[in-house]
């Protein structure tokens, strides 16, 4: 077997590593629901978020967007974030248990009248959202709810703990697919026959453009917008906002963000995230590259070198 093929698979490595993650959400999957999620955000935070780079990560972020922040409070939302990361991964692997939950859970936002208006009306809907609370808590009170609500997801890099990922994305609700043109494609037919679809828009893509962030460009793709303009889906944001008491949640569905430019939409989708976490920071993901400013440096000053600006 030839490295490329065997990259592409997945080696020893990530097989090992799938076999220890397929274990321990079996294990964790076997306690009673409010133990394993706190034991999953325990472990994130004190084991596995420092052992493997996440904490160090979230803090270096912090420093990158907040840097007259004090370092203890640095540590505290990293930390915090290491949480609710381990919370959110159990909790969408009990399927059944996150639609159980959240069919009676608070469902509200000013985009809700708009919403149930345009389901009646067989009306497209493209919701948005970022990596906050738990991204997976508002498609479940739909779904709970009756709603079919397909998705598109971005595949893990280790092959055989994709292969149950996205099996459990699947299990939600379809249609789902896999990021990519293909992937893309399939949502926006769903979409333009007046389906429902989400997107997380918070990751770093080298082909998007750059949109301030909690005061830094990172890079965002446009193409989100750009299917609810040719669709004429409503846009809406929508967050899974984490209770006080750390397994529940309230499902806010934020008023839709009118047509126009897909930038300029994207930019709002992004003011509407930055809110949320300054009402609570460490619900966010900062355990991901979201910005790369080194990465960003070396493309502008090819651009600049190639005398294509910035």
């Amino acid at each position: 077997m030839g490295s490329k093929e065997a990259k592409t698979r997945g080696g020893w490595s990530d097989w090992l590593t799938d076999r220890v993650a397929r274990g321990l959400i079996a294990t964790a999957l076997a306690l009673p629901h409010r133990t394993r999620v706190r034991l999953m955000g325990w472990l994130l935070r004190r084991v596995v978020g420092p052992l493997a780079g996440y904490r160090q990560r979230a803090m270096e972020n912090l420093a990158h967007v907040w840097p007259d922040m004090p370092e203890a409070e640095r540590r505290r939302i990293a930390e915090a974030a290491c949480d609710n990361a381990g919370r959110t991964m159990i909790e969408n692997y009990d399927v059944a248990g996150l639609l159980d939950r959240m069919k009676d859970a608070k469902v509200s936002g000013a985009g809700l009248p708009e919403i149930e208006r345009a389901r009646a009306e067989g009306r497209p809907v493209l919701f948005v959202t970022g990596h906050y609370g738990n991204f997976e808590a508002p498609r479940a009170a739909l779904v709970a709810r009756g709603w079919r609500i397909g998705g598109l997801y971005r595949p893990m890099a280790n092959p055989f703990f994709n292969a149950h990922y996205a099996a459990n994305m699947h299990s939600l609700s379809d249609p789902v697919f896999e990021q990519g043109r293909r992937g893309t494609m399939g949502l926006l037919r769903h979409i333009r026959e007046g389906g429902m679809g989400v997107l997380l828009f918070d990751v770093y893509s080298s082909d998007g453009t750059p949109i301030d962030f909690l005061g830094q460009p990172a890079p965002t793709l446009s193409s989100t917008a750009e299917i609810a303009v040719k669709t004429g889906a409503l846009f809406v944001p929508f967050f899974g906002v984490r209770q006080p008491d750390g397994v529940s949640f309230e499902a806010v569905f934020e008023a839709p963000i009118p047509h126009g430019d897909p930038v300029e939409m994207m930019r709002e989708a992004t003011r509407r995230l930055e809110a949320r976490i300054a009402e609570d920071p460490g619900q966010w993901f900062w355990l991901h590259r979201r910005w790369k400013p080194k990465r960003q440096a070396k493309r502008q000053r090819k651009r600049a070198a190639a005398n294509i600006g910035p």
